[in-house]
């Protein structure tokens, strides 16, 4: 039995399958009463690893959520376990400093004791303005970076205050800055003042200075929303509907798209898909759920080789795709890396990373772009440790 260094190694082997074995003295030869159906056994013992190995999998892609101030006991196991990437914050986790630091130690610590511990993405939405989920900085909009007297300055100074509010309460990972540019004053992005300005060039460049100076003071930066939500009308909420933005193919590019250029060039290490319908690029999916969108416009037309992240897999722009399962096998098939479960329910994450593990298994989602989704997760999170 080459598989094993010893016989005694073997017995053990055997025993776990659950095979009697009498005892086995070291260089002896084993006397197990293995009966004819000894191979199916191992096999089964075999493919129950290899299930495991698939959790496991399928857990480093997923980012977990829960509601209030204290980490769940099962969220906790699931850090332990290692079958999470990452925790979403939100408002409602955070009552004070102190209770912040206690539950993000507590989540460091659940994270370290997992197996093959790594570094845990600890993430908020830290754009300024409204969009604030910790006290402090950055105070400004984008809008008001973006009519500020000096909106170079404005925009490097709240990528900087973003970094040191979340590094100060423990945190690596902001899904900021907005890219969007919108068309129409008053129009879904500009009403919530989360868009830089009308022109293109000018969001690359406060967009870039945002991540540039959060990047540099060692918290990752998210360019959200790709194709881009500059075009949706006042209603047009994707947390609230189906949304479909009929923008020209050449305008999607010259306008929504080319703020990515420059945060692609400036080292921004995840980009946020948009749950819109593109009918230019795409017909029948949303962006996060197009092959054409995030394989072809954004990895093979912008070149971005960093980490994909879903918006929120909750939001009732998908409620034609089924529950938290469908919604991650249709992600991961378009080719996102990292599925953001924010619904404050941990059983959303379970499911979804049970849903991953089982299409690994029966081949539905190919295994070499499985790992290799796993990997930029892995080698992210280990660059923020």
């Amino acid at each position: 039995m080459a598989l094993f260094r010893s016989v005694a190694q073997y017995g053990v082997v055997l025993a776990v399958m659950g095979v009697a074995l009498g005892p086995v003295p070291l260089g002896s030869p084993a006397r197990p009463h293995v009966g004819a159906h000894a191979p199916e056994e191992r096999n089964v013992a075999m493919a129950g690893q290899e299930r495991e190995d698939s959790r496991v999998l399928a857990g480093r892609r997923v980012v977990l959520s829960y509601a209030g101030p204290t980490p769940p006991a099962g969220v906790l196991r699931t850090l332990r376990e290692g079958r999470a990437a990452g925790v979403i914050l939100f408002g409602e986790n955070v009552t004070s400093p102190e209770q912040l630091a206690e539950a993000v130690g507590a989540l460091k610590q659940a994270a370290a004791e997992a197996p093959h511990p790594r570094p845990l993405l600890l993430m908020t939405d830290q754009e300024g303005g409204k969009v604030r989920r910790l006290p402090g900085a950055p105070e400004l909009s984008a809008r008001a970076v973006g009519a500020a007297a000096d909106p170079l300055a404005a925009a490097t100074e709240s990528g900087a205050g973003a970094a040191r509010t979340l590094a100060d309460a423990g945190l690596n990972l902001n899904l900021a800055p907005v890219l969007d540019v919108y068309d129409k004053p008053d129009n879904f992005i500009d009403h919530f003042e989360r868009s830089y300005s009308q022109d293109p060039a000018k969001v690359a460049e406060l967009g870039g200075a945002f991540l540039a100076a959060q990047q540099g003071l060692g918290v990752a930066a998210t360019a959200k929303h790709f194709p881009g939500l500059g075009a949706a009308p006042r209603g047009e909420n994707t947390d609230e509907r189906p949304v479909t933005l009929n923008v020209p193919l050449s305008q999607l590019r010259s306008r929504g798209e080319a703020p990515y250029r420059a945060a692609i060039a400036a080292g921004v290490r995840l980009v946020m898909a948009s749950w819109a319908v593109y009918p230019a690029l795409d017909a029948d999916r949303p962006a996060g759920f197009s092959p054409a969108i995030i394989q072809g416009e954004l990895r093979g037309r912008l070149g971005f080789d960093g980490v994909t992240v879903t918006d929120a897999l909750e939001a009732q722009a998908l409620a034609p795709w089924g529950g938290p399962g469908d919604r991650a096998l249709a992600a991961a098939e378009a080719g996102m890396d990292l599925l953001l479960c924010s619904a404050r329910d941990p059983q959303q994450g379970e499911e979804a990373a049970e849903a991953l593990a089982e299409a690994l298994d029966d081949g539905r989602l190919d295994r070499h772009a499985f790992t290799e989704a796993v990997a930029r997760v892995d080698a992210l999170r280990a660059s923020l440790g």
